[in-house]
């Protein structure tokens, strides 16, 4: 799936003479936490957070004094100031696997999607992510997770999808994860059914070992050198 497919095309955006203590109340209203700073013609050039946006306001320990100072010097702040220039950008065409390594990566919440002339088309989020993951691998409609380990070889999946497809069951989704144990894969489908103990024995007996999904963490992975 691409980017284009799961971003939110409607996005609120700010100027750069935006003020500050407007585009926090935008924020507010919106129940967002990210601002795309654009100029007329749509041309992205910046990005300013609710973090931003706290950090520009007076500190609790200023004295009472200082405070409309204070105030006073936010209320003449813009957007401009405290925004994040050319900030990491994502293509429309990437996909989202793309965004979901992107995002782990830069470690920000979200990305504004650009087209080649980078103009803003969008914005996507990790709460847009999730949710596109969630009907990717059908997690949404009820179901129980099987957990199966196997060689690490050309046909294993194949027996395992004919093994459950023959029992007339249905297909969430199916994962495949590298394994500690070399030459080894685990193979996690999402079955639509509410009753896999004889789903798990057949598979037994065609030699396959069963994994507890609820013991299984990618902490246990080898990590990459």
């Amino acid at each position: 799936m691409f980017v284009d497919k799961s971003m939110n095309k409607k996005v609120i955006t700010v100027s750069r003479d935006t003020g500050v203590l407007e585009a926090g109340e935008k924020m507010k209203e919106h129940r967002i936490r990210h601002l795309p700073v654009v100029e007329e013609d749509g041309k992205l050039i910046g990005i300013v957070t609710d973090r931003d946006v706290r950090s520009a306001m007076p500190s609790i320990f200023v004295d009472s004094c200082d405070i409309e100072e204070e105030k006073k010097k936010l209320g003449q702040l813009s957007v401009e100031n405290i925004m994040t220039k050319d900030p990491v950008t994502i293509s429309p065409l990437h996909t989202l696997q793309d965004a979901l390594l992107l995002i782990q990566e830069k470690r920000v919440g979200a990305f504004p999607v650009v087209d080649e002339d980078g103009k803003l088309m969008g914005i996507i989020s990790v709460r847009d992510l999730l949710r596109a993951f969630t009907n990717v691998l059908g997690i949404g409609e009820p179901g129980m997770l099987l957990g199966v380990l196997v060689e690490d070889k050309v046909g294993q999946l194949e027996k395992i999808v004919n093994a459950i497809t023959e029992e007339k069951i249905s297909f969430g989704s199916v994962l495949v994860s590298r394994h500690w144990e070399e030459g080894k894969r685990a193979v996690f489908p999402y079955l639509l059914t509410n009753t896999v103990a004889p789903i798990k024995k057949k598979l037994e007996k065609l030699g396959f070992e069963m994994l507890n999904p609820m013991e299984w963490y990618l902490d246990q992975l080898p990590k990459n050198e």
